[in-house]
Parts: C-alpha cells; structure tokens; sequence
C-alpha cells in the first residue's frame, strides 16, 4: 500500500468523521457567540409592588423600572423606589450571609427580558458594531443580567448565567462563547469563571474581555454611604429626603461593599472619606473604624464578608481563559468625598469630592489590578489602555470594538 494511497484514506475518513451525527465536528464553524455582563444598574429591572406597608406615602400596588437612564415616568417617586428597593437584613449569625437579606414585604423585583439584548439598552452600539460583522441579536448575542444591589452568591445568578452560556454554546453550533463584561459586570463574570471547572470552561469559554473590570472595588462607593447615588442619571440626590432613602438602599446592599475598594488592593493608597467635625481622613484599610465611627453595627457585618469578595489576585483565582482587557484613563475620577461629619443622607457638591486619575469613574488602581493574570500560564492577556475614553464610552469606542471584533475571530489557547 502506497504512501498516496494511505494520505486519500486518511483525508476521506477525516471528512466522514466530520459529518457523522452526533459528533464534535456535525455543525458548520459558526461566529464565537457573545455573551455580556452588563455594568451597574444597566440591567432593566422591574419592581412589582403589592400592598407595601414600608411607607405610608408611597402608593400600596404598582410597578416601577429600576435602570440607568429610565426616563419612564412612575407614581413612586424616587425617595419611594429606594425605600423599595432597599433590602431587609438580618443579623442573625445562625443564617449563611447570602441569605440574611430580603426584599420589602410586597415587593418582588425581576430582570426583564432576561438573556436578550432588550434588557441592556445602553449597549446599542456595541449590538450594532456585531451586527455589522453577522451577529443576530438574542441568538449569538445575548445578556446576563442581574439585579445591581445582589452579589453573584445570590437570586440564583451563577446557575442562571451557567445555563444562558451552555444555551448559547448549543444554539449556534458547540461553538465556545466570550463573555464580555462593563465595569461592575466583570465581577460577576469573574465570579462564573472561578465557581466551574477547567472542563467546562474549556467546552463552554472562547474568552473574556473586561471592560474596566471593577475587580478590586473602587473608592466612589464607601462615601455612597453617606450621599446616596440616583440609578436613573448617577447623579447625587438633591434634597435631603432623597440622600437619606438612597444612602439606606446602598447601607443594606451587598453589591455596595462587594463594589467598594478592597484594602487588600489600595491599603491607604488613597482617602475615600474625610471627616471635617473631627479632622479624620478615612483609607480603605481603615473601613472598620469608619462603619464604627458612623454608628453602622449591621453593616460592619455585610462589609466583613463582601468586600473583596470576588476573588482575582492569586493562581487560583485566574480566570484561566483568554483576557483581551481593556480601560480608560488620564481622566478625574471621584474616589471619596469631604464631609461635614458621618451622618446618613447628606447633601454633597462637587467641591467636596476627592479626586484621582482614572477614566472618570474607577481610578487607575483599579483599572490596572487584572495585570496579576499576566502570570497565566496557558491563556494569553493583554490590558489595552485608551487615554482619555472615559468609563461609560469604552463599551461604544471605535478601537475598543475593532479589537472585539479581532478577539472574536483569533483562536483560543488551551492547556
């Protein structure tokens, strides 16, 4: 038998193999399906209220919206919405953290149209950039959502998301999917990776792509405690009423310390806090004295367990996929703020607030901390910086989207 011979034998089994039912080779290469994690409060999420006793001047049944740039109009005002919205926690330490909180009574809140592009309207840009190259929407672009005051230990997120990805993966041709995350989103996508095994990540993963991965926490969110922060402009409260229903919704949240600079990260690298009644500057190592120093007893609980909860820094906390990253910078970014004292609900204006580079929302310490994953051993990083693109419009940027598109199209690396 010749060698000719044996090479035609060879090919034609190779292309038989390749349509057999049933095997890894049945369905024709398809684009890498996009899974996205969206940032902060971009999920859309709706809030159904039936018979609430929380507050007497709020109506008792309806519904409201809870996402950035909600203009809808609602009979909750926003004092209303926070008071709703603000979780219940119970200290008791018999209960595991994850389950101590609980809604209002008669309140119920669910993502809408969970798994399509509908839920995440501040994405258009990046929906229509993969349109260009192909893409369908709700078929190989697709969104996990989640409720923005919940940590990913909780409302059922990881087997939700595990299943959305595993969905996505069998809808367009076993093909592995990139996760894609903003801010605040790659926390929960870090959260998926390190909670399955090598196995399904190397079934299930192309990659992921960070987009200003808040993975230590950032500085904004400790003087949230005090100020409050409206969901539909990010914008600070402007009567004291409002400070004060916004500052509690973020003092029970978990997310909110989860999100919040993690010592283990800064140190005292910088102030978040500084007290003018008695001339203390506040680090983010010096979280417990600031929680005591305000009189927050519960919450020195919630912080203990969640800041730096989503665990990145060391091996065993790697991804262990391809990271293309990405973030802003050269740009003034709020990290803290100045106080007249640490009571809840205060006014504040922009003279009071603690600046550092960044690219407008998260400083540089936390948009440099991925570099750690440098050291995988098999799976390629990069962190491309893009100076002056501000926090909100690198999920829109042109260069951004160009690399995206390159990412989707270049070949994985395994182990």
């Amino acid at each position: 038998m010749n060698a000719r011979f044996l090479i035609r034998a060879a090919v034609a089994a190779a292309v038989a193999l390749a349509v057999l039912p049933g095997t890894a080779g049945a369905s024709s290469p398809s684009r890498t399906p996009v899974v996205l994690f969206p940032a902060f409060h971009l999920t859309k999420l709706q809030v159904t209220v039936r018979g609430q006793t929380t507050d007497p001047y709020c109506p008792r049944s309806g519904t409201f919206q809870d996402w950035y740039q909600n203009t809808q109009a609602s009979a909750f005002s926003q004092v209303c919405q926070d008071e709703l919205e603000t979780l219940r926690y119970d200290p008791n330490p018999a209960k595991p953290m994850p389950l101590r909180f609980s809604e209002q009574p008669g309140v119920t809140v669910n993502v809408i149209d969970y798994g399509k592009t509908d839920s995440a309207p501040f994405y258009e840009t990046l929906y229509k950039t993969l349109e260009s190259a192909g893409y369908q929407r709700d078929k190989d672009i697709r969104v996990a959502g989640y409720d923005a005051r919940l940590t990913p230990d909780q409302g059922g997120f990881l087997a939700r998301a595990k299943r959305l990805v595993e969905q996505t993966y069998h809808d367009n041709g076993n093909t592995p999917v990139q996760l894609i995350g903003h801010s605040n989103g790659p926390l929960y996508a870090q959260y998926l990776l390190t909670h399955t095994s090598p196995a399904w990540r190397d079934t299930y993963i192309h990659g992921f792509t960070p987009l200003a991965g808040n993975f230590p926490g950032q500085g904004l969110l400790y003087s949230v405690l005090f100020t409050g922060l409206n969901v539909p402009d990010f914008g600070y409260p402007k009567t004291v009423d409002n400070a004060v229903s916004s500052a509690r919704m973020y003092l029970t949240a978990p997310s909110t310390y989860m999100s919040a600079s993690d010592p283990a990260v800064f140190g005292d690298r910088e102030t978040v806090i500084k007290d003018t009644s008695t001339g203390r500057a506040y680090t983010p190592r010096d979280w417990p004295r600031l929680l005591k120093d305000a009189g927050l007893t519960a919450e020195q609980q919630i912080a203990r367990y969640y800041i730096g909860f989503v665990k990145f820094r060391t091996p065993e906390y790697f991804p262990n996929v391809d990271v293309t990253a990405e973030k802003g910078s050269g740009l003034p970014t709020i990290v803290g703020a100045t106080l007249p004292n640490l009571t809840i609900g205060q006014l504040v204006e922009q003279s009071q607030f603690i600046l550092a580079s960044g690219d407008s929302n998260q400083e540089d310490i936390t948009n440099n901390a991925n570099r750690v994953w440098s050291a995988m051993k098999c799976h390629s990083y990069v962190l491309n910086d893009n100076p002056g693109v501000d926090h909100f419009s690198l999920p829109s940027n042109n260069n951004v989207l160009t690399r995206l598109l390159a990412t989707l199209t270049a070949p994985r690396h395994h182990c």
